[in-house]
């Protein structure tokens, strides 16, 4: 008597999980992107100072978060705080990483966001052990309402989210094994 087993049950082999490390080369270039940025602007802006990109709406401005993504939970300089973002940032990082880990390869927009995703963690948290706190420089404005400064790691954090939640509203539906799924994933031996 033959099993069938519904293709999105199907259990990806360890081959098919290590097609899905491409989509780490979009965390890669976060990451290059979001250290590179962070220095330059540490080289070339001073602390607390700004930069006027588009007069009334975007500035260059260097400072230095102690909280988390846009400056939530910002301590006043003591390292305790500091430490216990680090410890629940590598947390989430793992819990994305596993998630990243186990979702299907067909599932290319949720893979990208939680590349994205992965990316921007990484980012803020070399900043964190390194530093203590995470330079961010992108203000944007309208008159006297600031958005909170954010960094490269910050934005692709948040479209990634974004892609999320977009592809949480995606049907799932029955589908045919991928090419990268072996068909034979799909049907299960004959049981004795």
């Amino acid at each position: 008597m033959a099993t069938i087993v519904h293709p999105a049950a199907a259990p990806q082999t360890l081959a098919t999980r290590l097609r899905k490390l491409h989509y780490l080369l979009v965390s890669l270039a976060v990451i290059v992107l979001d250290q590179w940025t962070k220095w330059l602007v540490e080289v070339h802006l001073p602390h607390h100072s700004s930069q006027p990109v588009i007069p009334g709406f975007f500035n260059l401005t260097h400072v230095r978060n102690t909280g988390v993504a846009f400056g939530l939970f910002a301590s006043d300089g003591g390292g305790g705080g500091s430490w216990l973002l680090t410890l629940l940032g590598l947390g989430a990082l793992v819990a994305v990483g596993l998630y990243f880990w186990y979702t299907p390869s067909r599932d290319r927009v949720l893979l990208a966001a939680l590349a994205l995703v992965v990316g921007g963690a990484v980012g803020n948290l070399i900043d964190r052990v390194s530093s203590g706190a995470v330079t961010d420089f992108l203000d944007v404005f309208v008159g006297i309402h600031h958005w909170p400064s954010f960094n490269v790691a910050d934005s692709a954090i948040s479209v990634g989210i974004v892609l999320m939640a977009i592809d949480s509203f995606r049907p799932r539906h029955a589908q045919e094994p991928s090419r990268e799924e072996p068909r034979e994933a799909a049907v299960a031996t004959a049981s004795e």
